[in-house]
C-alpha cells in the first residue's frame, strides 16, 4: 500500500492507489469485478438544486462499458423548466473522479455524478455544473491563478423532547453531548461523506437550539477543506443528500431551511475561498491580506445583490437576512467581523509558534505556519444552486481583477466596526443593501446580466430561467407582511422546509 492513500476514507481512492481525478473507466471496471458491485447509480442536479437518480443492473461487462462510455438519455424538460418538451431529450454522462460506494444501497451500487450534454453531444451550455466549469476556466485563463472553494453545511435536527440535559437557549455553539443530542448522527454524516469523497475540515455543534411544542430543534454545522471550486460545488450537493438521506433513515426530521422562527439563529451556507498559484496560497503577502485577495473581494461585493439570485432562492431566504442575526444585510467586507458580507476570518498568519507552548516537547518543530487563509461570502444559504452560487463568485471575483479600481474601492467598502451598533449609523447609510426578497434579487440580476453572461459563461437561457423563477414567488412585501405575525411566518417556514 502507498502511504499516501492509507488514511484516505473513500474505497475507491484506496483499492485503486490513485487520487480521484486519476480514476479511469478501466478503474472502475476493475473495482467492480473485484468488489462484487451489482448495480450503477447516476445522480446529477436538477432546478430544484437537488439530486435526481438513475439506476443500472450491472447485467454484463459489455454493457457496463457502454453505460459508464456513453451515459443514457433523460428528458431535460422534465429537469429544468427553461428546456423546451419539443427538443429536450439531454444525455448524462458519468464523470468517473465522483464515484464512490454508495453507503444507503441494500445491493451493493457504485455511484457517481453524472454531467448533462446535448443531442450534439456538446456540455449543456445551461447546465449550471458546466457554467461553473466556465467560470473556473475563464478565472483562470484572466488571472493565471486558481480559485478554490470550501462551504459550511448549516442544519437543524429536529426531534422529540427527552426531557434530559437541555442546552441554554441560542448558546450550543460548539456544544457536547449530553447537552448536544444529535452529534452522533453528525458524525455518521461525516463519515459517510468522507467516505464518498467529501474532503471534511470538522463538524460541530452551532448556535441554534431551542424547543417549540415539545420537539428540539438543534443546530448543527459541517465545514469542509479547500479544493478547486468544482470539487467542491460536487462536494456540498453530495453531502446535502447524504445528510437528508441518514435523517430520514434514522426517523429524523433534518432542514436545511434559512429560518426557523423569528430570534433563533437561521441556517446559511456560508462560503470561503482562496485564490491558489501552483502550491501559493496568494491571499496573503507578508502577512497581511494580498491585493489579490482584495481585488477578488470587490468584484464579489460588486455584484453581491446579483449573486443572492444564485445563493438564495426562496421567499424565507430573507427572513435570515436581517440586521442583529449574525447574518449579513449591507455590502462590505472586514477582518474577523460578523456583521459584514464578506469576512477575513483568522488565517493562521501570525509568528508565534502556537503548538509549542501548548506542547513543549515540540518546541523548534514547526518551520512555517500553513497557507489557511480564506475569505467568506456570508450571504447564501442552502436554497442555493450550489454551482450557480459558487459560479457567481467566480466570475465575480474574475471581475474584480479587470476593474481599474479595485483597490481604491476595497478601501471604500471596507469595514472595522459592528454596522448595526447605533453609533455607527453614519458608515451604514454609506453602504448599499442586499437584497431583500426573490422578487428584488431577481430585479439586481436583471442589471448585471451582463456581468455573468460575458465571455458565454452564464448563459441567456439559464438567466433568463433564474429570474423566471423568483419573480413567480411575488413576496416583494412577504417579509413586512410576516414581521409581526408568527403564525403566517410559520406557514411560509413549512412550505419551504425542504428547500435546495
Amino acid at each position: 500500500m502507498n502511504t499516501v492513500f492509507d488514511l484516505c476514507p473513500n474505497q475507491l481512492v484506496r483499492f485503486l492507489q490513485k487520487n480521484p481525478e486519476q480514476f479511469r473507466k478501466s478503474d472502475l471496471i476493475r473495482f467492480i469485478k473485484e468488489n462484487a458491485i451489482s448495480m450503477i447509480k447516476f445522480m446529477y442536479p436538477a432546478d430544484d438544486n437537488r439530486l435526481k437518480t438513475l439506476n443500472f443492473v450491472i447485467n454484463s461487462e459489455e454493457y457496463l462499458d457502454s453505460i459508464l462510455t456513453f451515459g443514457e438519455r433523460v428528458d431535460g424538460s422534465s429537469l429544468f423548466p427553461f428546456i423546451e418538451a419539443g427538443n429536450s431529450d439531454l444525455y448524462v454522462i458519468p464523470r468517473f473522479s465522483t464515484a464512490f460506494v454508495d453507503p444507503f444501497e441494500e445491493v451493493p451500487t457504485l455511484t457517481m455524478l453524472a454531467s448533462f450534454f446535448d443531442k450534439e453531444g456538446n456540455p449543456l451550455k445551461s447546465s449550471p455544473e458546466y457554467t461553473l466549469k466556465k467560470a473556473c476556466e475563464e478565472f483562470t485563463k484572466t488571472t493565471g491563478m486558481e480559485f478554490y472553494a470550501m462551504g459550511e453545511l448549516e442544519y437543524y435536527v429536529i426531534a422529540e423532547d427527552p426531557g434530559l440535559f437541555h442546552a441554554s437557549d441560542q448558546k450550543g455553539y460548539h456544544e457536547s453531548a449530553p447537552f448536544a443530542k444529535f452529534n452522533d448522527f453528525r458524525v455518521q454524516c461525516m463519515y459517510h461523506i468522507a467516505q464518498a469523497g467529501g474532503q471534511i475540515k470538522y463538524g460541530h455543534n452551532e448556535v441554534g437550539n431551542f424547543t417549540i411544542d415539545n420537539k428540539i430543534y438543534e443546530q448543527n454545522e459541517i465545514e469542509f477543506l479547500p479544493v478547486p471550486a468544482t470539487q467542491a460545488a460536487d462536494h456540498l450537493m453530495i453531502a446535502k443528500w447524504i445528510i437528508r438521506t441518514l435523517g430520514a433513515k434514522n426517523n429524523l426530521d433534518v432542514t436545511f431551511a434559512p429560518k426557523i422562527t423569528v430570534g433563533k439563529a437561521g441556517s446559511g451556507l456560508h462560503i470561503h475561498f482562496k485564490i491558489m498559484k501552483g502550491d501559493q496560497n496568494m491571499m496573503t503577502e507578508n502577512g497581511v491580506l494580498s491585493d489579490v485577495a482584495k481585488k477578488a473581494i470587490v468584484g464579489i461585493l460588486e455584484n453581491a445583490d446579483a449573486i443572492t439570485a444564485m445563493g438564495n432562492k426562496v421567499p424565507t431566504s430573507y427572513f435570515r437576512l436581517v440586521p442583529h442575526q449574525e447574518a449579513p444585510t449591507s455590502i462590505c467586507w472586514g477582518d474577523r467581523n460578523r456583521s459584514v458580507l464578506v469576512r477575513v476570518p483568522l488565517g493562521w498568519t501570525g509568528e508565534k509558534d502556537m503548538c509549542s507552548q501548548a506542547n513543549p516537547l515540540e518546541a523548534d518543530s514547526i518551520s512555517c505556519p500553513p497557507q489557511k487563509q480564506t475569505v467568506e461570502l456570508r450571504s447564501a444559504d442552502c436554497s442555493a444552486d450550489i454551482y450557480q452560487l459558487i459560479a457567481a463568485m467566480v466570475t465575480s471575483a474574475r471581475i474584480g481583477f479587470e476593474m481599474d479600481n479595485a483597490l481604491e474601492r476595497a478601501e471604500e467598502l471596507y469595514v472595522n466596526v459592528n454596522i448595526h451598533n447605533d453609533e455607527n449609523k453614519e458608515k451604514l447609510a454609506q453602504l448599499k443593501s442586499l437584497p431583500d426578497s426573490c422578487v428584488t434579487s431577481a430585479e439586481a440580476l436583471k442589471n448585471k446580466r451582463a456581468n455573468f453572461e460575458a465571455k458565454d459563461v452564464f448563459s441567456p437561457q439559464l438567466i433568463d430561467g433564474i429570474i423566471a423563477k423568483l419573480e413567480k414567488y411575488n413576496d416583494a412585501d412577504l417579509r413586512k407582511k410576516t414581521a409581526d405575525n408568527q403564525n403566517e411566518m410559520m406557514k411560509v417556514v413549512r412550505k419551504y422546509w425542504h428547500c435546495g
